[in-house]
C-alpha cells in the first residue's frame, strides 16, 4: 500500500507525508522542500494537487516561500509541529487511557507498570531488544 492508497484527499496525504518528514527531522529547518512540480512527478499527480499540499503546509507555518528560490522549512517548524502532535497525542490517547484506568481502579503505579510492559514488548517486536 502506498501513501496515495490510504484514502482522503491526495493533497492532504502529501502534506501529511511532508509534515512527517519535518517532524522526524528528515527535512530540517531551512532546508528546501520539493517543488510542486517535483511532488507532482514523484506522486504522479496533477501539479495543482501538489501545489495545494504546499499551500496547506505554508498556511500551517511549516514552510515558507522564498521568491525565485522555492519552498523551505520554516524556522521553528519542527518544534511547533511536534508540540501540536504531542498535545493531540495527549488528548487522543493519554487522557482516555487515564480516565479508563480510573474507572477500572488501576492506580498510577500499576498504570505506569502496564505502559512500561507494553513499551518493552514494542521494543522487542521492533528489534530493539529488551
Amino acid at each position: 500500500m502506498t501513501l496515495l492508497d490510504d484514502g482522503g484527499p491526495i493533497f492532504a496525504r502529501i502534506a501529511a507525508e511532508l509534515a512527517n518528514q519535518i517532524a522526524d527531522g528528515t527535512v530540517g529547518e531551512g532546508e528546501r522542500v520539493a517543488s510542486s512540480n517535483e511532488l507532482a512527478a514523484f506522486y504522479r499527480v496533477n501539479p495543482a494537487t501538489a501545489a495545494r499540499s504546499l499551500t496547506v503546509l505554508s498556511e500551517e507555518g511549516l514552510v515558507e516561500k522564498r521568491r525565485g528560490v522555492g519552498m523551505f522549512v520554516a524556522k521553528g517548524a519542527r518544534e511547533r509541529l511536534v508540540g501540536a502532535r504531542r498535545r493531540r497525542f495527549t488528548d487522543r490517547y493519554v487522557r482516555p487511557l487515564v480516565v479508563e484506568a480510573a474507572r477500572l481502579g488501576i492506580g498510577p503505579d500499576e498504570l505506569l507498570g502496564l505502559v512500561r510492559e507494553e513499551l518493552a514488548s514494542a521494543e522487542v517486536t521492533a528489534g530493539g531488544g529488551a
